[in-house]
């Protein structure tokens, strides 16, 4: 965040002398702590060249904005911590990382083509308002074309803003989709439940009827029984 803040005046404000100086020292600072992370996790782990395969992302990362156009680049190591966000469930960790992302990408990506676009001749990137809108419109990957960079640095940002686009839009798409598919399948199952339940309740009623009428029919046919026995001794003087 120190160093969001550190390059969002550098780029806005333009301060000069001391001040431009002390700012370069900042962020070259900041830039040696990372450096400093990687190295330090690099000599702690205990099998290097495994973690090393693994984190190549992070060396770009390090490595890369040593070079003045990239240096919007060290601004990624800041999602890595949004990655491990507890106390939220795993829908909603993938939705503030996106946010997130989102919106730091954006505002970095303006950033970093203002940068690189305002002195250029012929330029029509020349003020915040401008790359902000232009950097919306590639992540959205929407493109009207009113603005578009024309130097290769500007053009370098773009492509990696496009891909930023597309990577989030996808996450985006499938958090979606997950969560249709969650929600149909949930009423399904409720409704499964609810004609479980129907049945089981039927059934129930059912086996009480049935005792009743065999209830019913073994009573019947005791009462004909009896009635017949006072018959039959009612006409035979011998019973």
């Amino acid at each position: 965040m120190a160093f969001v803040a550190i390059y969002s005046w550098q780029i806005l404000v333009q301060p000069t002398g001391v001040w431009n100086g002390a700012a370069e020292a900042a962020l070259n600072v900041i830039w040696i702590c990372f450096a400093s992370d990687y190295v330090i996790s690099l000599w702690l782990t205990s099998d290097t060249w495994t973690w090393f395969k693994h984190h190549l992302f992070e060396l770009a990362v390090v490595v890369l904005p040593m070079f003045r156009p990239l240096r919007m680049l060290r601004v990624v190591t800041a999602l890595n911590s949004l990655q491990h966000t507890g106390g939220m469930a795993l829908r909603g960790r993938i939705a503030a990382y996106v946010a997130s992302s989102v919106t730091l990408v954006v505002f970095i990506g303006s950033l970093a083509e203002l940068d690189a676009e305002r002195n250029a001749p012929h330029a029509v990137i020349t003020s915040f308002p401008k790359a902000l809108w232009w950097t919306f419109v590639t992540i959205t990957t929407v493109g009207y074309g009113d603005y578009e960079p024309i130097t290769a640095t500007g053009r370098t940002i773009a492509f990696v803003i496009m891909l930023a686009g597309i990577g989030l839009i996808s996450v985006v798409t499938a958090t979606m989709a997950s969560w249709i598919v969650d929600e149909v399948s949930a009423e399904d199952k409720k409704n499964t439940e609810i004609s479980h339940d129907q049945v089981e309740r039927l059934g129930a009623r059912l086996a009480h009827m049935e005792a009743m009428l065999a209830d019913m029919q073994a009573r019947t046919g005791t009462d004909l029984k009896e009635e017949r026995h006072n018959l039959v001794a009612k006409d035979d003087p011998l019973q």
